[in-house]
């Protein structure tokens, strides 16, 4: 019977390091290879049957998830912000990747969760549209300091809507001014078409998705907040209870502990930056349900807005945790009886 073996690599863009271990923690072989598939699975093959093979969530890991897959492996996906390498003196690819060998072999690894490919495909459409969104915006920036430049005061909250554009048409600047606001709502009517053909694509994926459907049932919920929900957090089932979503997003506090002193910080804004932004902006306006307004009039008032935000969006976290999981968010139905 072959003995198991483990294998770490340390990805990057072009080349990896690749290193084979025994059972026993002895380094068996060393590979230098440039990031083709061949060279790849000829490099891991030598490894025998199901190694079990760790590398880091880094730039670009899809591919090579999936090879190892395909090769019968047993993956280890190690997250970067557990590693905790900047304190190392010495740095160089082998060690990289005989540390996550040994830290997998010791139980000490910090595992990521490796998304099928239905999810990364999801996630790639809904970041594509966030990226759009962020770009557009900066288009329209762009549109205002034009307008400040020149003393034109907007009539409108919305400058891109029927009214804004009426007297952005009406508008009278000198050439160079006016050209490059031409040109930046031509951009801008590019992103928006582009964003609308993003949504249609998402809809079409998520159209028979039951969470989909449940989170766009809770205030402050619509088809983006609940698309990207869906696409980040992807298996609901991966976290424990809600407070770990909570944790994972992000918007749980900082906890530092020694002998009888407790301090609980800031939030960590680890995790997903497009979950949390979505949990703050699906309650900033009319901050979700009955109950959750309830609760933030009452933080708002002893703690201050800014902290009663992130507690409602914390508790909108929640609920998202349980219609994903459950089909149904049940503290809805009782607020509507």
């Amino acid at each position: 019977m072959s003995k198991k073996e483990y294998v770490g690599i340390d990805l990057h863009r072009r080349r990896s390091v690749i290193v084979r271990v025994s059972e026993s923690g002895e380094k068996l072989a060393t590979y230098r290879l440039t990031n083709h598939r061949e060279l790849i699975a000829g490099a891991i093959k030598e490894a025998g049957p199901h190694p079990e093979v760790v590398f880091e969530a880094t730039f670009g890991y899809y591919w090579l998830a999936d090879l190892l897959k395909e090769l019968g492996c047993v993956l280890h996906l190690a997250h970067p912000s557990g590693l905790h390498w900047e304190n190392r003196r010495v740095k160089n690819d082998e060690r990289d990747a005989l540390e996550l060998v040994k830290k997998l072999r010791l139980g000490e690894l910090p595992e990521a969760w490796i998304p099928p490919p239905e999810i990364r495909e999801l996630r790639e459409l809904v970041r594509y549209r966030a990226k759009l969104v962020r770009l557009r915006s900066g288009l329209k920036s762009q549109v205002h300091s034009v307008m400040a430049k020149n003393g034109v005061l907007p009539t409108r909250e919305d400058m891109f809507g029927p009214g804004g554009n009426a007297q952005l048409d009406a508008m009278v600047l000198p050439d160079a001014y006016a050209d490059r606001v031409g040109s930046l709502r031509g951009l801008i009517d590019l992103y928006d078409r582009q964003v609308m053909i993003t949504d249609r694509e998402i809809h079409l994926l998520l159209r028979n998705d039951a969470g989909y459907k449940t989170l766009q049932k809770v205030p402050g919920i619509g088809p983006v907040f609940a698309s990207i929900f869906v696409a980040e957090i992807g298996d609901v089932k991966r976290f424990a209870s809600a407070e770990k979503l909570c944790s994972w997003a992000g918007l749980t506090p900082k906890h530092r502990e020694s002998d009888v002193k407790i301090y609980r910080g800031r939030v960590t804004k680890m995790g997903s930056r497009l979950v949390r932004w979505a949990a703050v902006e699906a309650t900033a306006k009319n901050h979700g349900p009955e109950r959750i307004r309830s609760n933030y009039s009452v933080i708002s008032k002893r703690r201050g807005a800014k902290k009663a935000q992130v507690a409602v969006a914390r508790q909108l976290l929640t609920l998202v945790y349980y219609g994903l999981r459950d089909g149904e968010i049940r503290s809805l139905k009782k607020e509507a009886a």
